[in-house]
């Protein structure tokens, strides 16, 4: 099997959406607004609500690419009604979160290190990015693999607007994506990271996504490696120092550091590659520095998969929160019993 791995960094916000009542249901509306548009958000925001209202009544999942509203027809490429069941929904009775957005047409770029050095091993985009549209609702899972991932980093960023000591409870930006080649990691990390974009634009201006591929690690940068990979992490945390931005790290392949590092260990690969490995590592932990205190133990990741896989909105009774723990204890004990099944 291989890997890919996925890291998010984000400054504090307040929370994107949701009208602090519990009993109603949240539900997603994507507004894709054309690219020439000079059209102010908020007046988009009005014409989408109410458009909204004389519609309201949907089955699940539904777009409109066509309008009965001259200022919409102009302005917006689509409004889309997401992430929901396919069952009869009355928007007037949900809690609507509606993200605003456009897509940015430009390619990848690569990570400038100096002036006369190109970063050959790492592409960097700018979210949401139009080579990106489309590819969550083209992968198809077993499930409910992208709700889950999409409801964890969402918890994540939950716990880190709160405040929630990770020595007390278990969470982190993290996110391991492993099976064999071809079934659509990488395409699932890009969809993710695109979809978080959009769905946090009210939050942050603009999406940055870099896809590091470790094999191109042991390939071109075994003279000055570790200084290289140095600066490339410090080029990262430049981008996610930036107030304004919501930065998505994707290491491709990332289980050839593994297999690099027992390679230069058993003495079959250049002592410059455990350079690289052991620069990568230390790097990434540089930048998850705000998530210090992680833990395997179970009991301790119980409040945050509770939130993530059972909760999911911002204000509950206790009664509510105590019930979801008890089903991520169900669920924990599930996942254990398949991994033993695996052995």
């Amino acid at each position: 099997m291989n890997g890919e791995k996925m890291e998010v960094g984000w400054n504090h916000h307040q929370h994107p959406c949701g009208d602090g009542i519990a009993d109603r249901v949240e539900v997603h509306i994507e507004v894709h607004v054309k690219s020439q548009s000079t059209a102010r958000r908020a007046e988009v925001r009005t014409h989408v609500l109410a458009l909204l209202d004389r519609h309201s009544l949907v089955m699940g999942f539904f777009k409109w690419t066509e309008f009965d509203d001259d200022f919409l027809t102009k302005n917006v490429e689509s409004v889309a009604v997401v992430d929901v069941e396919a069952q009869p929904l009355d928007l007037k009775l949900s809690s609507l979160c509606i993200h605003i957005f456009s897509l940015n047409d430009d390619g990848p770029s690569m990570l400038n290190l100096e002036e006369e050095e190109e970063l050959s091993a790492a592409n960097h985009w700018l979210l949401p990015a139009a080579e990106f549209h489309g590819i969550w609702e083209s992968l198809v899972y077993e499930e409910g693999i992208k709700a889950q991932l999409l409801d964890y980093v969402s918890t994540a960023i939950f716990f880190s607007d709160k405040n929630v000591d990770s020595n007390l409870v278990a969470w982190n930006r993290v996110v391991l994506l492993h099976g064999p080649p071809g079934t659509g990691k990488t395409s699932l990390c890009k969809a993710l990271a695109q979809k978080l974009s959009i769905r946090l634009s009210g939050r942050y201006s603009y999406g940055q996504f870099v896809e590091i591929n470790s094999h191109s690690l042991f390939s071109k940068w075994f003279s000055e490696s570790g200084k290289l990979v140095t600066k490339m992490f410090q080029k990262i945390q430049e981008l996610i120092d930036e107030k304004e931005a919501l930065v998505f790290v994707l290491i491709d392949e990332v289980e050839s550091l593994t297999a690099a590092r027992n390679a230069s260990q058993a003495g079959t690969e250049p002592s410059d590659a455990i350079r690289v490995v052991n620069s990568v590592l230390t790097q990434l932990d540089q930048i998850k520095r705000k998530s210090v205190g992680l833990s395997g133990r179970t009991l301790r990741k119980i409040p945050f998969l509770a939130h993530a896989l059972y909760a999911k909105t911002p204000v509950m009774t206790v009664e509510r929160f105590l019930s979801a723990m008890d089903k991520a204890v169900d669920h924990q004990m599930k996942e254990r019993e398949k991994l033993v099944n695996c052995v």
